[in-house]
């Protein structure tokens, strides 16, 4: 039986949100960078429905501005806002582990594969590889998320890990990574969540917050001369990647046509060059 229109025409619009999320994770679109629904249909080959239900949902996800006169841009996050962002998935993690037993299940045969996310997030970020650091970030935190059993904490928690990339992509392509940038805390947290070892599943979750915080406080005091504002509360920390420096400030580059299959780039699950 052939698919209907409707199969089709959901599918091409996974497809261009897919693609364009991944332009923005590559730091190709930059924050601020305009756009409308007619130059996306041009530039990918479709008609204009599917691309405006893409970005609708990209807009749904926090990633694209809308403007009913100016169309849609990439959004631009502020320091402000990625200290929100940690804030918020360190109160989502405290409560989780409140009583873990009700909230997360943890599965064994789930956490080989975490463990190859793990040790390859750390590999690309000891590398310098943001790309790939970023495509197998994602995927460790989505399979990780699966053992939450409450699928919309899991799916809020996914959002904002995405919305900090989006944060962070052009600052650490410009100011590059290293140690004092990025968390390798990963395998740590695996193996503690593996164990059974709540105190070290806290303690490795604190070390990501107060490694974002730390870098934000550095970059605040960057972008202000030096007047960097105070931090929230000292929460108990959430898992994250990040914790480092600005932007790209190239010429806009031209969007890219869409891939036919899906595409191997940072939000892709398996990043170029790698085996999962």
């Amino acid at each position: 039986m052939s698919p209907s229109g409707g199969v089709t025409r959901n599918t091409l619009r996974q497809q261009i949100a897919d693609a364009l999320r991944d332009e923005v994770l590559a730091g190709r679109l930059p924050p601020g960078r305009e756009f409308t629904v007619k130059q996306i249909a041009e530039q990918y080959g479709v008609s204009a429905t599917p691309v405006r239900e893409a970005l609708f949902d990209l807009s749904a996800q926090g990633l694209l501005a809308s403007d009913q006169h100016r169309g849609f841009q990439v959004r631009e996050f502020t320091v402000a806002d990625y200290r929100a962002m940690a804030e918020a998935r360190a109160l989502v993690v405290e409560g989780l582990f409140r009583n873990p037993a009700e909230r997360v299940a943890v599965r064994p045969e789930g956490l080989a594969s975490i463990r190859r996310r793990a040790a390859e997030a750390v590999r690309a970020a000891k590398g310098g590889d943001l790309d790939v650091l970023i495509g197998y970030d994602l995927r460790f935190w989505r399979e990780l998320g699966q053992f939450v059993l409450n699928p919309y904490i899991a799916d809020f928690l996914t959002r904002l890990r995405v919305q900090a990339w989006v944060f962070a992509v052009h600052r650490l392509r410009r100011d590059g990574m290293d140690q004092n940038v990025l968390w390798f805390g990963h395998e740590e947290l695996v193996e503690a969540i593996a164990r059974g070892d709540r105190e070290q599943v806290h303690a490795a979750m604190h070390s990501y917050y107060a490694h974002a915080l730390a870098w934000a406080d550095r970059l605040e005091a960057r972008e202000t001369g030096g007047r960097a504002a105070p931090g929230p509360p000292n929460l108990m920390g959430s898992p994250d990647l990040m914790g480092s420096p600005d932007l790209m400030g190239s010429a806009e580059p031209p969007l890219r046509p869409m891939p036919a299959a899906s595409p191997e780039s940072p939000a892709s699950p398996e990043p170029p060059g790698h085996c999962a």
